[in-house]
């Protein structure tokens, strides 16, 4: 009776080593719970052999919304509960005392390690959330014609900043908001000039246009947050005939790990994270506040900058303090600044031969 309080599932695959060398152990649970068990199979929905009842989850739900990450995977639930327990791999002592049997896989070794579940082959997470999370996504979708070029038409409405955007389609949007661990409906801000709300889903999109990769999304939604503290008027910047546009400066570790340029070139062309980031900001500005050239927008000759503006700084001196710590963070942050800047400004001494010289001129 005790045995029968509690409902197992087991998820197991056929490409497993660990999951062949169970099979003993699956028809040993099968025999003991009956229907208390449930076997669901990812691959193969022959396997095992010796066992006749068997789901198969070729199409990966069930495996998806349990979170499946290694295979086999036992779970112990109550009648009509949540997920009481669960284990991973094959671990004679653990499995005997989730299961109550003390007998179980007497004959095999006492551990083997499990293998990685199909729902976490490369790029299944993203798929797999567009088929089974269908509402995760609550922007508008909008449906093109078979003969209908879709750079073409992301010109046609206005989408673009006047370079060639990537086409934000259902997949790009899901894994680039596996950048960040925020909801996807969540409001980050009302964007200028139209104030419109601004959701974690609608600052994806732009970043796939922009040309983004996922680890960049947390830096484009700390430069949103920061272009609409009321300190930087994005507004203001927006309707002014002077030619200036939002710089960002990013400081701390987070350069490295997403690659940014705070060296040869840094204010040029070349460098992914740099030319995106900032050109995810603009992009945002322009299709979901509003900001378009010829409206709010009123720049009399505006600036490259208005594309994008966004660059490291180089923080290999650690003698020399950033900008971030001038501001009263620590070196281990990671921070981004952000000001109306109007372009570069050289300032350039030809003449000086000798140090002394440069530093009196």
């Amino acid at each position: 009776m005790k045995q029968q309080e509690h409902y197992y599932s087991l998820v197991v695959k056929k490409d497993c080593p660990t999951c062949a060398l169970i099979e003993p152990v699956i028809k040993q649970l099968s025999e003991t719970f009956n229907d208390s068990l449930a076997i669901y199979v990812q691959d193969d929905p022959s396997f095992p052999e010796n066992v006749i009842t068997k789901i198969d989850d070729s199409s990966l739900e069930f495996s998806y919304k349990q979170n499946i990450e290694i295979v086999p995977t036992l779970i112990r639930s109550d009648n009509g509960l949540d997920n009481q327990a669960r284990i991973f791999g094959w671990n004679k002592s653990e499995w005997q005392e989730l299961t109550g049997i003390e007998n179980l896989g007497a004959n095999l070794v006492d551990s083997k390690p499990g293998c990685g579940s199909k729902t976490q082959d490369p790029g299944m997470n993203e798929i797999l959330t567009l088929r089974f999370d269908t509402d995760r996504l609550r922007a508008r979708k909008i449906e093109l014609a078979e003969s209908e070029d879709i750079m073409e038409a992301c010109f046609e409405r206005g989408w673009s900043d006047g370079l060639p955007v990537v086409p934000p389609t259902l997949l790009r949007v899901t894994r680039m908001l596996s950048g960040t661990d925020l909801s996807a409906d969540e409001i980050i801000g009302s964007v200028p000039p139209d104030n419109k709300p601004c959701t974690v889903e609608k600052i994806a999109i732009n970043a796939v246009m922009a040309g983004c990769k996922p680890d960049h999304l947390q830096v484009v939604i700390a430069a949103l947050k920061a272009a609409l503290q009321d300190e930087f008027c994005m507004h203001g910047l927006l309707c002014t005939t002077y030619f200036s546009a939002p710089v960002m400066i990013v400081n701390g570790p987070i350069t490295q790990q997403i690659g940014m340029n705070s060296g040869v070139n840094a204010l040029g062309q070349g460098n992914r994270a740099n030319a995106t980031i900032g050109r995810a900001l603009q992009l945002i500005i322009r299709n979901v506040g509003g900001g378009l050239p010829g409206g709010i927008d009123r720049a009399t000759l505006g600036t490259p900058g208005k594309y994008t503006f966004c660059f490291s700084e180089d923080e290999s001196d650690t003698e020399w303090p950033s900008l971030a710590m001038d501001r009263g963070y620590n070196r281990e942050d990671s921070v981004i600044n952000l000001f109306a800047g109007s372009g570069v400004q050289p300032f350039v001494d030809q003449l000086s031969r000798q140090p002394e010289s440069l530093v009196k001129n």
